[in-house]
């Protein structure tokens, strides 16, 4: 993780367990006064009201912290929760910063997510929207991923740019006729693999 995704983790984690120890002082303020009642009433009505009063203290007592165990596992899930998206809009923005440069790794990136968009579709006569500023950097590559598309469905393929689309990046497949639409822009595979990455990005931070 970058510095700035630890001081994160450590600033959300800190005031989870801020929020645990004030939950079981609470706790254990409450149980104290409760005790000091049953004590004070069982002076007064001697031992039958102390009988009494410390059986419902020690069920109170119980009660409160199975209460504070529990809102204590929640504002740590809490916060682990707020950790993982944190790591999710943190991706999300370093993505975006690359799909905005003339990086080619990006570059790669887009050409196969149009291709594995095209073969998904089965091939055929397509067009293919992407960001206005992915326009340029496709339009000659077109024929060349129509070609690879066209050997790997036996079927022949076109692909025609269309009106852009306002994504980070990737593209979206649209067969001539419209009956068919494949998105696969990076927000829809980050979607679409949302559940994975996060119990894979929930490992990494929390060792789970």
């Amino acid at each position: 993780m970058s510095s700035g995704t630890d001081k994160i983790v450590s600033s959300i984690m800190s005031e989870a367990q801020d929020k645990a120890d004030k939950i079981i002082q609470d706790a254990q303020a409450e149980v104290d006064k409760i005790n000091a009642k049953a004590t004070k009433d069982a002076d007064a009505e001697k031992n039958k009201i102390l009988e009494n009063g410390k059986k419902q203290s020690d069920m109170r007592y119980q009660q409160i912290i199975s209460e504070a165990k529990m809102n204590a596992r929640r504002a740590e899930l809490e916060a682990k929760e707020d950790v993982i998206e944190a790591a999710f809009n943190k991706a999300t923005e370093e993505l975006s910063q690359k799909a905005s440069s003339n990086d080619a790794q990006y570059t790669e990136s887009l050409i196969n997510m149009i291709k594995e968009a095209a073969i998904e579709i089965g091939g055929g006569e397509l067009i293919v929207k992407v960001k206005d500023s992915d326009k340029g950097t496709v339009s000659g590559k077109l024929s060349a991923i129509a070609m690879d598309v066209t050997n790997d469905t036996g079927v022949q393929t076109t692909l025609t740019l269309g009106e852009p689309i306002d994504v980070i990046g990737g593209a979206v497949l649209i067969t001539a006729n419209g009956d068919i639409e494949v998105n696969n822009t990076i927000e829809s595979r980050l979607d679409r693999n949302k559940k994975i990455l996060r119990s894979e990005v929930a490992s990494v931070l929390f060792n789970l």
